[in-house]
């Protein structure tokens, strides 16, 4: 079994940056990302899960949803097995619990599609 674990989550002020990480163990080998791809979804209450951005294993293809488009990067280190999420130029409605998850083969849009998650950390914006 695949583990991917999420840490960097907290309070931050609006227009305050942070740097979320997922770090994969578990069965996951040094070439886990290198046959996944990964995405960083969020949760708010009352609100269903929505991508924010997306890696291919290879590390050369990203995906921004509309609202991460120009604040938030995605990244990652195959050799740590960890992918990361930059956040900057934070929102009050940024606020919710962030999530990382894997699929196999290409980037994919569903969450359904994800066969992978994290237990989500969350995020607060004050404004």
């Amino acid at each position: 079994q695949v583990q991917l674990v999420e840490s960097g989550g907290g309070l931050v002020q609006a227009g305050g940056s942070l740097r979320l990480s997922c770090a994969a163990s578990g069965r996951a080998s040094g070439r886990f990302f290198s046959n996944y791809a990964m995405a960083w979804f969020r949760q708010a209450p009352g609100v269903e899960r929505e991508l924010v951005a997306a890696i291919s294993g290879s590390g050369s293809n990203t995906y921004y949803v509309y609202f991460a488009e120009g604040r938030f990067t995605i990244s990652g280190d195959n050799a740590a097995n960890t992918v990361y999420l930059q956040l900057s130029g934070q929102k009050p409605n940024d606020t919710a619990d962030y999530y990382c998850a894997a699929t196999s083969g290409d980037m994919k849009a569903r969450r359904f599609e994800y066969e992978y998650w994290g237990q989500g950390d969350q995020v607060a914006v004050s404004s």
